[in-house]
């Protein structure tokens, strides 16, 4: 399998007049987080069901999809990552764990972190040191910075929130509204867990959490303790 063979899929299902909505939904114009990015205007299960059918592709293929102008190829390569690590070995887990971290300069757009990196980064470290996700909180690339967050929810599921709370606090005060979302999901993620632990989060952090990362927070509480964290606002 090659990666112009994975394209070629991708082309033959392309959709221009979705392609047009895509590129104005995902900020693709001049100034815009997602300047100069091309969509094919495919839905990602469709994408996914492509990712699926072709998931013996080699890591050598997958770099040519991932460094893809179109935005659907690099999504299908890191699906396919994705369901390659599933069944993979320790040591093929590793390998595929590297090999997105050294292309997270493509993973250029929320829907490509969001859709993967739980999978493969918060996957692999589950049961390994994660001072590389404090790393990537540090870092100056706004989609390293959302991997290091969002990466977190897969720790969340497991009870574990130590790190979603510190990385959170590290990002909180992040100048870009799409690091404001995530920051207030993976704070949601916790309170579905543990409303208590939220809690006290928030008693501590509320006057300083963006307006936008506080509403994510709290959408799940009672309106009387909605009012009462937006009025420390």
């Amino acid at each position: 399998m090659t990666a112009e063979f994975v394209l070629n899929e991708l082309l033959s299902v392309a959709n221009p007049e979705k392609a047009v909505f895509l590129q104005r939904f995902f900020k693709t114009g001049p100034g815009q987080y997602a300047e100069g990015d091309i969509f094919l205007g495919l839905v990602v299960p469709l994408t996914r069901n492509i990712a699926k059918a072709n998931k013996q592709t080699p890591l050598s293929e997958l770099q040519v999809l991932v460094e893809s102008r179109y935005h659907e190829a690099r999504l299908c390569a890191l699906l396919i990552v994705v369901e390659r690590f599933k069944k993979a070995s320790p040591a093929e887990r590793e390998a595929l764990y590297k090999f997105y971290l050294k292309n997270a300069r493509y993973i250029n757009n929320w829907d490509l972190v969001d859709v993967t990196c739980p999978h493969v980064v918060g996957a692999y470290l589950l049961d390994k040191d994660r001072s590389r996700l404090y790393e990537l909180a540090e870092s100056d690339n706004l989609w390293e910075q959302r991997i290091a967050m969002v990466s977190t929810v897969a720790f969340i599921r497991k009870g574990e929130f130590t790190d979603t709370l510190a990385i959170a606090e590290r990002l909180m005060t992040h100048k870009h509204d799409l690091m404001h979302k995530a920051v207030g999901w993976m704070l949601r993620e916790v309170g579905k867990k543990d409303r208590n632990t939220l809690t006290d989060f928030l008693e501590k952090y509320a006057t300083c959490l963006p307006r936008t990362a506080l509403r994510y927070a709290i959408e799940h509480y009672p309106e009387d303790q909605r009012q009462y964290f937006l009025k420390k606002k």
